[in-house]
């Protein structure tokens, strides 16, 4: 358990150092001051309107930015320790693969996870102070949301990291897997699957199996609870899990999608690195 702490401290005190860490920081402060100065607060969509209307807008900012920054940033770990010989040097080490695997998986995670969460936290700091009322459970849920899938893509970028033997082979790797799940969440592939006379339970089960379509639904479902702006698709959803049983499964399931990545990525890891 030393062992996993202290990697994780020394994985935290990398990244802090690293230029894409400060990028990374910058982008999620400057939205919130962004939508801010624009006077988010003051337009409405869909009766939503003041914090609640700038939560949404940054949640949705969130789901394009945190998944490719995550992987990207992610990939290099692993793979790049293998091209700079650390590997050697950790073996002679009173450190079990395994704490300097879920140590960096740890250290990693904070490193992601507090610049979103610092700026998302700050926009609620300005509303007390402006005195706008405070939708808590928003908050709360966004930044369950936000745990989730950093967790997931985290799971995702060490898997990839583990299996590449290169850092360019890892990030071209993870540059893919993000591309395609885009492509399904624009709803190209799956346009494919429906021409193909598909059964719509089908179409969306796959789509949702997609940890960015998964966010994306459930960040609309607090300002859209009947999922309007899905159409019909919103009638097998919610149908199938009910409205607080998909707002559930949007925090769990990438959680688990994310452990079992990673857990593979040990898996992995542990049969190539050990003597």
């Amino acid at each position: 358990m030393a062992g996993l702490w202290l990697t994780a401290k020394l994985d935290i005190s990398e990244s802090l150092r690293a230029k894409w860490f400060f990028f990374y920081a910058l982008i999620f402060g400057g939205l919130v001051v962004g939508l801010l100065v624009f006077g988010v607060t003051e337009s409405r969509i869909m009766g939503i309107t003041g914090l609640s209307r700038l939560l949404v807008t940054f949640i949705q900012i969130t789901m394009a930015i945190l998944p490719i920054f995550v992987l990207l940033s992610t990939v290099r770990s692993l793979a790049g320790d293998r091209e700079a010989g650390v590997f050697e040097y950790l073996l002679a080490l009173p450190v079990t693969l395994g704490g300097w695997y879920w140590g960096k998986f740890l250290g990693r995670f904070i490193v992601v996870f507090l610049p979103v969460f610092v700026a998302m936290f700050g926009s609620v700091l300005y509303g007390l102070i402006s005195g706008l009322d405070i939708p808590w459970f928003h908050f709360i849920y966004y930044t369950l949301l936000i745990i989730s899938v950093s967790a997931c893509f985290l799971g995702i970028g060490f898997m990839t990291s583990s299996l590449a033997r290169s850092t360019d082979v890892s990030q071209a790797v993870a540059f893919l897997t993000w591309l395609l799940m885009l492509l399904f969440l624009d709803l190209i592939l799956l346009g494919s699957i429906i021409k193909a006379h598909a059964p719509p339970e089908t179409v969306i089960a796959i789509a949702l199996t997609n940890p960015l379509q998964t966010f994306r639904t459930a960040s609309m479902m607090l300002f859209d609870p009947e999922l309007i702006l899905l159409g019909p698709s919103a009638y097998v959803i919610l149908d199938s899990f009910g409205h607080t049983g998909y707002m559930v499964w949007s925090v769990l399931y990438p959680i688990v999608l994310g452990g079992l990545s990673a857990g593979v990525g040990f898996w992995v890891f542990r049969r190539g690195d050990l003597p």
